[in-house]
C-alpha cells in the first residue's frame, strides 16, 4: 500500500496553518517514523522553499506539504465595506476606529503549485477544493504522492476519479477548517468513524481518518474500520516543537469541558475551535460575512493584534472536539506514546 511504503507508523501529523508548524516539528515526527506535514497554504513560495530546506537539513525521511486549493478573489468594494461594518463590535473591543485592508487576499496557489513541483516532497495534500486530473498527473510524474481532503463520499469519489493516491476523510469533529468542496459546508456533518466507514466502502484507494483522534485506542479503532492511517492535528498542536502562541496553548491545555464549535466568523469558511468572545459577538451575523479568503484576510489584523496582547478571546483557537485529551510533550515522545497505546489496545 502506497502510504505504508513511505512511513512505517500509521500516523500523519496534521498540518496547522498560521505559522504553528515548524521545520523542527515536521522533522521530529518524520524521524519518529510517522509523517510530518508542513502547512504551506499561507506561505509565499520563497518561505516554502526555505522551510523545506530546513526540514531536509533535519531529516532524510519523507514528509508532506499541504495546500489550500483556491483562486485569488477580486471583491467588490461594497462587499468589503459591509464586511468591515459587520466586524464593528470586535473593532470597538480593540479600540479601533477602522479596520485596515490587507495587502493581499491570499497566496497565489498557481505559484505555490509550481514551487511544489520543483521541491518534490514525498507527499502533497490538498484541501478546500480539488485538483484537475492534469495537475494530479504532473505531481505523480514528479514522484509526489497526492492526497485529497474530503468530508463526504461524493468528494472521495471525485478525488479518486482525478487520480489521487489517497484521501483524508475529515469528520465533523476535526479542528480547523472544513475541507468541503461539493455542496454546502453545513451539510457535511458525518462523524469521523461514520464517514470513514462510508468512504472505505465506496473507494478503492487508501483512506486516512481524521477528526477527534487523540490516542492509540482511537487510532486502533480507525485502523480496524479500514483506515490506512490517521491524521492528528490537535494532538500535535501542543507538542514542544509547535510554534503555537503560549496563550493559545494554555487555553487548549486548560480546555476541559469548554465547548468547541464550528464558525465561519473568522475566515468565511466553517472551522472548529474553542468558543470565545469573537465567536459570540459575530454569531448573529456570521452567515453574512464574505467567503474565504476575503474574511480571513480582513480578520488577519485583528488576530495579529490579539496575539500581541495575548487576548485569547479574539484569537481563532482552532482545535478538534478531543482537545481535552491533548498532551504536551516532545513530538517524538507523542509518536512513541501513541504506538504503545495502539499495541495496548
Amino acid at each position: 500500500m502506497v502510504l505504508q511504503t513511505l512511513f512505517p507508523h500509521p500516523i500523519i501529523q496534521g498540518p496547522t496553518a498560521g505559522g504553528q508548524n515548524t521545520p523542527a516539528q515536521i522533522a521530529a515526527v518524520s524521524n519518529a517514523g510517522a509523517l510530518g506535514s508542513l502547512a504551506c497554504s499561507l506561505l509565499t513560495p520563497e518561505t516554502i522553499r526555505s522551510q523545506v530546506e530546513q526540514i531536509r537539513s533535519l531529516t532524510q525521511r519523507p514528509f508532506a506539504l499541504n495546500f489550500f486549493v483556491q483562486t485569488t478573489p477580486q471583491p467588490d468594494p461594497a462587499e468589503l465595506e459591509q464586511a468591515r461594518q459587520l466586524l464593528r463590535p470586535v473593532l470597538d473591543l480593540l479600540g479601533w476606529d477602522e479596520l485596515p485592508l490587507p495587502a493581499k487576499w491570499c497566496e497565489d496557489f498557481s505559484a505555490q503549485f509550481e514551487t511544489l513541483i520543483a521541491l518534490r516532497p514525498a507527499v502533497a495534500s490538498f484541501t478546500f477544493n480539488i485538483l484537475s486530473a492534469d495537475q494530479v498527473a504532473r505531481l505523480r510524474a514528479a514522484g509526489i504522492v497526492v492526497i485529497g481532503t474530503i468530508t463526504t463520499v461524493a468528494e472521495a469519489l471525485a478525488w479518486q476519479t482525478v487520480g489521487a493516491d489517497a484521501v483524508i476523510a475529515s469528520g465533523v469533529e476535526s479542528g480547523g477548517h472544513r475541507g468541503t468542496f461539493l455542496g454546502r459546508q453545513e451539510d457535511a456533518t458525518l462523524s469521523t468513524f461514520d464517514l470513514l466507514a462510508a468512504v472505505v466502502a465506496a473507494v478503492t484507494i487508501p483512506v486516512v481518518s481524521a477528526g477527534g483522534i487523540m490516542d492509540g485506542a482511537d487510532i486502533k479503532r480507525a485502523l480496524d474500520l479500514g483506515a490506512s492511517a490517521v491524521q492528528m492535528g490537535t494532538a500535535f498542536l501542543v507538542v514542544d516543537e509547535s510554534a503555537i502562541a503560549p496563550a493559545y496553548k494554555a487555553r487548549l491545555l486548560a480546555a476541559g469541558s469548554q465547548p468547541t464549535r464550528l464558525t465561519r466568523s473568522f475566515s468565511g469558511r466553517y472551522a472548529r475551535g474553542l468558543e470565545n468572545r469573537f465567536m459570540t459577538l459575530m454569531a448573529p451575523v456570521e452567515a453574512r460575512v464574505p467567503a474565504y479568503p476575503i474574511q480571513n484576510a480582513l480578520t488577519g489584523a485583528i488576530r495579529a493584534e490579539a496575539g500581541k496582547r495575548g487576548d485569547t478571546e479574539l484569537m481563532s483557537l482552532w482545535c478538534g472536539t478531543g482537545v481535552a485529551r491533548a498532551r504536551p510533550m516532545p513530538a517524538a515522545q507523542l509518536v512513541a506514546t501513541l504506538l504503545a497505546e495502539i499495541a495496548a489496545a
